[in-house]
């Protein structure tokens, strides 16, 4: 398996599928999960000639769990050195919630030279939190919970938020997976606990407003308009709106989990959008 060994000693591990001379998209994953729950996106855009590239932010998945450094700035540095140590140009980022996050900090801060476009699926940006400037946030006692529910039975957690709000499953006839509850649960307790706890608030207070101002590329915009875990009117639509090339398509109750849910109609989405 692919790793690079970043600046601190820290391994980061990577996948690097499809043409590998082909167009490049890159995927960034959310929060606490790794680069295996964009892996139908990645076999969809593989089998069309794409070179598709994930990686396990530090602290997750198979990358190293480092005690520091698990916060945005940080993830987006170790991002940049994927990106020339795979000398990677001309490409297509694609994030969802917390690795949207990822995504438009990376732009913001290591500018748009190597990538053309971007998407953002369920993003976190601009802000969660609910402030006086940013009334349509979520109150910072819901975050407050997630720590205390880490505390208690990290587990048991990491079963309740796939099991309903992150899929929707919680909606009246929604038909649930046990397999993806079951790989979500896999992949958040494959992260480390420290790693998981500093990035509640890593994802819910990081403002990235200044960010999506800067990015000078067209980039797509994806939500459900029933998403639970980062409502559409805090996000998506404020965030198409300050991105000076940003498009916003909404998912009539998508949950925060389109790319998992609404599979065919997302990767179709994906592929318009990286072939216009």
């Amino acid at each position: 398996m692919p790793y690079l060994k970043l600046r601190d000693g820290a391994q980061l591990f990577y996948k690097d599928w499809g043409n590998p001379n082909g167009e490049i998209v890159t995927f960034s994953h959310g929060w606490p999960l790794s680069s295996d729950n964009w892996e139908t996106q990645m076999f969809f855009l593989a089998e069309q000639g794409y070179r598709v590239i994930a990686h396990d932010r530090r602290g997750h998945g198979r990358s190293t769990q480092t005690w520091d450094g698990n916060n945005i700035n940080s993830f987006t540095n170790d991002l940049q050195e994927l990106f020339e140590h795979l000398d990677i140009r001309n490409a297509v980022m694609v994030g969802h919630s917390h690795g949207g996050g990822e995504v438009t900090r990376f732009l913001g801060k290591h500018g748009t030279s190597r990538v053309k476009k971007a998407v953002l699926i369920g993003a976190v940006p601009p802000l969660m939190l609910k402030t006086a400037e940013n009334a349509e946030g979520t109150d910072k006692s819901v975050f407050d919970s997630f720590r205390q529910a880490m505390h208690k039975d990290r587990a048991q957690f990491f079963l309740d938020v796939p099991s309903g709000p992150f899929f929707g499953f919680n909606r009246p006839g929604v038909q649930k997976s046990e397999g993806q509850i079951r790989h979500w649960w896999q992949q958040g307790m494959n992260t480390s606990f420290k790693t998981a706890y500093d990035c509640i608030r890593d994802f819910s207070e990081t403002d990235f407003t200044e960010d999506l101002k800067k990015i000078d590329i067209p980039v797509l915009v994806l939500h459900g308009d029933d998403d639970q875990v980062v409502p559409i009117e805090a996000a998506g639509r404020k965030a198409a709106k300050l991105l000076p090339k940003g498009e916003l398509k909404v998912y009539p109750g998508g949950s925060h989990a389109i790319h998992n849910i609404n599979v065919d109609e997302v990767n179709k989405d994906l592929l318009d959008f990286i072939r216009s």
